[in-house]
């Protein structure tokens, strides 16, 4: 278990904490799941950072890294349908146009979906003793779920913070989440859609 494998390892602890700041009851929850899932988030960009730049790449990080990444994600996504359901967003207005960023219950759908289709092809590969590197589109879209999932906690958590900080993002916060909230399902979906056609020998085959 070298620092890379750690700190992949780290991040289904951290998830299993942010879930459980999700959902508890206590005058800093949000606050608390912002900081567990931007943690976990530091840990992704860290590990294979380390193990690429000291040569610690393993076959546990290989298998456990994107695993870690889908169950970290996919779980936000969904416990975020769930608190949305719950607690709908405040609504925002932008002009004459309202702004209330929540995750649907498809967009999650599309999410999982996406990740779900994704491993099976992989796993289809490596029985074909062929190994399916990960795609640019692909690295942008877990960027750009990370980036979306902390917006739509920032703007529950600072409804925890001091008066003077909630009037300073409250006018923009919302507004961010919305776009970065549409941008991930955009490329979530594109990304799979490309990964699954530039692949489709691998599965085309056995029709």
């Amino acid at each position: 278990m070298n620092l890379p494998n750690k700190l992949t390892a780290s991040r289904f602890v951290l998830t299993a904490a942010f879930l459980w700041a999700m959902f508890s009851r206590s005058p800093v929850n949000d606050t608390l799941s912002l900081v567990f899932f931007c943690v976990a988030g530091i840990t992704d960009y860290l590990d294979g950072r380390i193990a690429r730049q000291r040569g610690l790449v393993t076959n546990f990080g290989a298998l456990m890294d994107p695993l870690a990444d889908k169950i970290l994600t996919c779980s936000a996504f969904i416990a975020l349908v769930e608190r949305h359901v719950l607690s709908p967003p405040t609504l925002v207005y932008l002009g004459p146009m309202p702004i209330c960023p929540r995750v649907q219950a498809w967009m999650a759908v599309i999410i999982v979906a996406r990740e779900l289709a994704i491993t099976g092809l992989r796993l289809l590969a490596a029985s074909k003793n062929v190994v399916l590197a990960a795609e640019r589109y692909g690295k942008h879209k877990t960027t750009s779920q990370i980036v979306a999932v902390i917006a739509l906690l920032l703007m529950d958590a600072y409804a925890e913070w001091w008066p003077w900080l909630q009037a300073a993002l409250k006018p923009w916060v919302p507004i961010v989440a919305q776009l970065v909230l549409w941008l991930t399902v955009a490329l979530t979906a594109t990304s799979g859609a490309l990964y699954l056609w530039r692949n489709r020998a691998l599965y085309l085959e056995h029709i």
